[in-house]
């Protein structure tokens, strides 16, 4: 049986943590961000924890993510 392939993009757009976990970068800080206020740019700075209706999916498209 050949290798299954890796979704490429998920690899780029997602880590996965110790523990199992997938971990994004926040949407909503690329462009104008001259309206967003300083608490609303910094609250989008750091990473935030895929929710876990996403999860199944994710292991589908990254499966030697583990």
């Amino acid at each position: 049986m050949p290798k299954m392939k890796s979704h490429s993009s998920s690899k780029k757009r997602y880590k996965i943590t110790g523990t199992g976990k997938f971990i994004r970068a926040q949407a909503g800080k690329r462009h104008i961000l001259t309206k967003k206020t300083a608490k609303r740019k910094r609250q989008l700075r750091g990473p935030a924890q895929v929710d876990k209706t996403y999860v199944k999916n994710l292991r589908k498209l990254l499966p030697y993510a583990d």
